[in-house]
């Protein structure tokens, strides 16, 4: 029996093993800036019903008090505030490539590293004051 020949002579594909690709540095921005922005998207729902029950009464104020002093809970707002960090210094890298700014390859990795160094700092900076 004859082997099957690719059609059109065309080179079969290529078997790629994702676990072996590595990233560069504004790949996993952009990856991270799409993570966070739909982390925000459905936490949204929890943090409007804490502001809703937070404002509707004294009692609902003091119970979101003692809901925010578990530590599950603090971490949730500190994942919540990286992923704000984050997507805020993503965005406004991509509104300077948008503008043809920083596009060559040396100030897009500097970019890349400036955006994590400054959102993860950031995100110390505010989850210091609510742990």
């Amino acid at each position: 029996m004859a082997q099957a020949q690719p059609a059109a002579g065309k080179p079969r594909p290529k078997f790629l093993d994702l676990s072996q690709i590595r990233l560069p540095l504004p790949a996993k921005v952009s990856i991270l800036h799409r993570a966070s922005g739909i982390l925000m998207f459905l936490a949204m729902v929890w943090v409007l019903y804490l502001l809703d029950r937070s404002l509707s009464s004294a009692e609902g104020f003091a119970a979101i008090q003692a809901y925010f002093s578990w530590r599950i809970v603090k971490l949730a707002l500190i994942v919540l505030i990286w992923a704000l960090c984050h997507h805020f210094c993503a965005g406004i890298r991509y509104l300077f490539l948008d503008l043809h700014k920083g596009l060559d390859l040396k100030t897009a990795r500097a970019t890349s590293v400036a955006v994590f160094v400054v959102s993860i700092a950031l995100t110390i900076f505010f989850g210091a004051r609510i742990w």
